[in-house]
């Protein structure tokens, strides 16, 4: 048995030894959970997780596995996850291979009957971007595209529905004042970026997580690392950005809450070994949101701090 498969024989069996001790510690919490009478929603992202909360309100029990700051690319179950996924009435993940080490578990979900949905399946194949070779089919960040999330709401409060049809009219209720934020939210972002010239519209990230942003709003978007986090950007993809933001003037680049601060700071330090200085433009929220307790905790608060942050950063600093 050579080395890879030896690895993925034991990551497999370590997944089925989870869900056998989850499958045992099941019934017990499972039965006091029901006299709640609620719909138990158990969530992957912190995108999702705030989606559910906007639509199900009080009538349903939302927990997600990821908090703030958690990279989904990287997030490897616990015991107590794989308990929480099988106690669930409904679970309901990102999809396009997002949670690249979650989807044997989700798998295992899926053929033991449990109902799992993916966000994915709700944007047709036409609107999603092509992604390069070294990932999956397509970039999963579909939420940077408001359109998209609009799609995602339309989804999800179906889903509830389905699940749940004495709160359906509620459910509907709900989709309805968020699309209406939504599309708000949407006229705001537009009026705020038709302040920036296109030429100035180039976004440099530490990983390539903001294509459906780029493509909505005209923007040229360039990652440091890949769609995934899971590969590390060497000394030469450091060395071949700095020499495009040099020969671009591009006055700022920026990190992300969820990906460690220490390539883009080794990017600035190489920019500025070529003498120019780019000043780190702000912190964006990409694959998680903020804390629950500010704005920036819920997906149209992300989406209005990242627009502002964007947008302050790239402007001329004499306007």
């Amino acid at each position: 048995m050579n080395h890879k498969i030896k690895n993925r024989f034991f990551f497999i069996l370590g997944i089925a030894v989870l869900v056998f001790v989850a499958a045992c510690n099941q019934s017990a919490t499972k039965s006091e959970d029901k006299t709640s009478g609620k719909l138990r929603v158990v969530t992957t992202t912190t995108m999702i997780t705030d989606l559910l909360n906007q639509l199900g309100g009080d009538k349903i029990i939302v927990q997600g596995l990821m908090g703030s700051g958690v990279d989904p690319h990287l997030y490897k179950a616990t015991e107590s996850d794989v308990t929480k996924l099988y106690e669930a009435d409904i679970i309901i993940y990102n999809g396009l291979h997002l949670e690249g080490k979650l989807v044997d578990i989700l798998e295992k979900m899926q053929s033991s009957s449990q109902k799992t949905y993916a966000i994915g399946d709700a944007i047709p194949e036409q609107k999603l971007i092509k992604a390069n070779a070294e990932y999956a089919q397509h970039d999963p960040h579909i939420w940077f595209d408001i359109n998209n999330w609009k799609l995602a709401a339309q989804y999800v409060a179906q889903i509830l529905s389905e699940n749940d049809t004495a709160n359906g009219n509620f459910y509907k209720e709900r989709l309805s004042t968020y699309l209406n934020e939504l599309a708000q939210m949407q006229n705001e972002v537009k009026q705020s970026i038709a302040k920036l010239e296109p030429e100035k519209r180039v976004l440099i990230t530490a990983h390539d997580a903001f294509e459906y942003f780029g493509r909505a709003y005209n923007f040229e978007v360039v990652g440091l690392q890949g769609i995934s986090t899971v590969s590390e950007a060497g000394a030469a993809d450091v060395r071949k950005m700095a020499d495009f933001i040099f020969e671009r003037k591009i006055p700022a680049v920026f990190v992300e809450s969820s990906v460690p601060v220490r390539n883009i700071q080794a990017l600035r330090d190489a920019v500025q070994a070529r003498g120019m200085d780019v000043k780190i433009g702000g912190e964006l929220f990409s694959d998680a949101l903020g804390s629950a307790a500010t704005p920036e905790g819920t997906y149209v608060g992300m989406y209005r701090y990242n627009v502002a942050t964007i947008v302050g950063a790239l402007k001329n600093t004499n306007e």
